[in-house]
């Protein structure tokens, strides 16, 4: 008997490859910085980004400074663009998103987030249209944990006040959160509805866990 759902949210609720893409081949462009020079300072900050020890705006400030380019309008044109182009992912959901989101609340299933995320992701998951559907939410910029690390899978479920085996993870299989779900004792379904093939989506298909083709599937196993 599943009595709660735990989704992903990017590429699972929500898909960063229906907008104009603004990652940091853009970043580095509208910086006037060589992209190597850029993705060595900004990769290498990607944990920390991640788990909430240096925000956006603080690490767009370092990679300026270091390559003698800093001004306030490009920081604010790059802060600014990046943040839209999280945003507007909102704006292309699924079209069955919502409605199963709905469905699983008619239910009494209690709906759990787990995403691993940025300081400017944090902030645009709380402003937008889904986080009310949410009963408990793990965020990585907050609570300082990313996926797989099973402490976060943990959080989450004592939020929920639910046993794992009463739990369906679901999500679209990167940074092995599948995995992890297992690990802890949940169920686990791969969400597959924005994946498109020969992308640079990153993530594949898993042939070892159930593929869902579209979100009011989830329906089907609960």
């Amino acid at each position: 008997m599943v009595k709660a759902v735990i989704f992903d949210m990017y590429e699972t609720l929500v898909t960063l490859f229906e907008s104009p893409l603004y990652f940091g081949a853009q970043m580095a462009f509208d910086a006037g910085v060589e992209e190597e020079r850029f993705q060595e300072i900004w990769q290498a900050a990607e944990v920390d980004r991640t788990i909430g020890k240096i925000t956006l705006e603080e690490i767009l400030e370092r990679i300026l400074s270091t390559n003698d380019c800093y001004s306030e309008t490009k920081m604010n044109l790059i802060v600014n663009k990046r943040i839209r182009s999280r945003e507007e992912a909102f704006e292309h959901l699924h079209k069955d998103i919502i409605p199963m989101l709905r469905a699983l609340k008619k239910k009494g299933i209690l709906i759990g987030l787990i995403s691993n995320c940025f300081s400017e992701e944090a902030m645009i998951i709380k402003k937008s249209v889904l986080y009310p559907y949410f009963d408990a939410v793990c965020l990585s910029f907050d609570e300082g944990l990313q996926k797989p690390n099973p402490a976060i899978f943990k959080m989450c479920l004592e939020k929920l006040n639910v046993q794992a085996e009463y739990c369906l993870y679901i999500g679209d299989g990167g940074s092995n959160e599948l995995e992890a779900a297992e690990m802890v004792g949940m169920k686990a379904a791969q969400a597959v509805w924005y994946l498109k093939e020969d992308t640079c989506q990153p993530s594949k298909r898993k042939s070892q866990f159930r593929q869902l083709e579209a979100p009011l599937d989830i329906l089907n196993i609960i």
